[in-house]
């Protein structure tokens, strides 16, 4: 679930594996095992998400189905 929100994410604002990558300071394979659900960003990492993307942790970690901004 948290894999494919981060992949559709990522898409939606037109970053590669390796943008987003550079971003979250990991490597293209971390961000491919993320959106795969082979593993999970760790806290840091899952901030960094939230703050690149705007959405909240909640959005991210749980299973809802409608997007919830986080005001800048």
């Amino acid at each position: 679930m948290i894999g494919e929100k981060i992949r559709t994410l990522r898409m939606q604002n037109g970053l590669s594996q390796e943008q987003l990558a550079e971003i979250c300071g990991v490597s293209r394979q971390a961000i491919s095992k993320w959106e795969r659900g082979d593993s999970l960003p760790d806290t840091e990492r899952l901030m960094q998400l939230c703050r690149s993307f705007h959405v909240s942790a909640d959005f991210l970690l749980f299973d809802e189905t409608t997007e919830q901004q986080v005001p800048d």
